[in-house]
């Protein structure tokens, strides 16, 4: 199946709001219908950062399993919840150990995480992105005890190699699924050459996908596709298309990213499809649509 990507879709992030992208979801009725545009277009995963209905973050365990319901009752899709915080008190994740959706993302480490502003010369934000190697153990002990996937988020190469004493101890188990995020101010650089290193050097039968921060999504996703690797897109990391329109939806960019594998030559994995590649467990499920 090394010609089948699997496309995840992630839909809203942490930080951007509707004032920078009207089609950011906010509220349970957005959530169930981006997830459902992003299916159709031909997302098989969707990860998600849980909004209040006024579009503020939430870490609230009952608001993550609300919005799971809600997109499980208009289409089959794979469920990734983020466990990315600046709140100490949730770093733990109660979320994913009480829904268990299929996979559970999980940053590799430590870094200064930024985004900066060339025109006005100065931050937009700027803070240390602390992921300590006891609380990533803590998560994956969880998520293994909970037959919860890891996602394992790397935002540089030090990240990567930080899998091999996890693996030594027991608290990952090959075959690994890597998101290999690229353009963070403080992280790899987005190139494709960058991205080929990344990926060289992950450990044999590994999954990846590229997960490409603003305009260097479209470039990035183009070297994935040539390299055998998977793709995330969403508004979450980029609002606009290939041509500079911003997208009315998600739907939108998993559509341009659709056409872009088939384009290469290779072909969009179902949900069915991207379970076995990621190595979830194949059920049926079926939609209230």
């Amino acid at each position: 199946m090394n010609d089948k990507v699997v496309i995840t879709c992630a839909m809203s992030g942490a930080v951007t709001s509707r004032a920078q992208c009207p089609a950011i979801p906010y509220s349970l009725d957005d959530y169930a219908s981006e997830a459902k545009r992003a299916f159709e277009a031909g997302a098989a995963v969707v990860h998600i950062h849980a909004r209040d209905d006024d579009g503020q973050p939430s870490y609230s365990p009952e608001r993550f399993a609300a919005i799971g319901d809600a997109i499980r009752r208009v289409c089959p899709i794979i469920l990734n919840f983020s466990t990315g915080t600046i709140d100490p008190e949730v770093k733990l994740a109660p979320h994913v150990k009480l829904y268990r959706p299929e996979i559970g993302a999980v940053n590799m480490g430590s870094m200064n995480y930024a985004k900066y502003n060339s025109k006005r010369k100065s931050w937009v934000f700027n803070f240390v992105f602390e992921n300590r190697f006891d609380d990533i153990q803590a998560l994956l002990t969880m998520m293994n005890d909970s037959g919860v996937k890891p996602e394992l988020e790397c935002f540089d190469t030090g990240h990567v190699h930080s899998v091999e004493p996890l693996i030594d101890m027991g608290f990952l188990k090959p075959p690994l699924d890597f998101s290999l995020v690229m353009g963070v101010v403080g992280g790899i650089k987005a190139t494709a050459r960058h991205l080929a290193f990344q990926a060289e050097n992950l450990p044999p039968e590994s999954t990846w996908k590229v997960v490409g921060i603003s305009r260097d999504q479209w470039t990035l996703c183009a070297a994935a596709l040539s390299l055998g690797g998977n793709v995330r897109v969403g508004l979450e990391d980029n609002f606009y298309l290939p041509n500079g329109e911003m997208a009315r939806s998600n739907g939108d960019l998993v559509a341009k990213a659709t056409q872009m594998a088939l384009d290469t030559g290779r072909s969009i994995a179902t949900v069915a499809e991207a379970r076995r590649i990621l190595g979830l467990a194949v059920v049926e499920q079926k939609a209230e649509v």
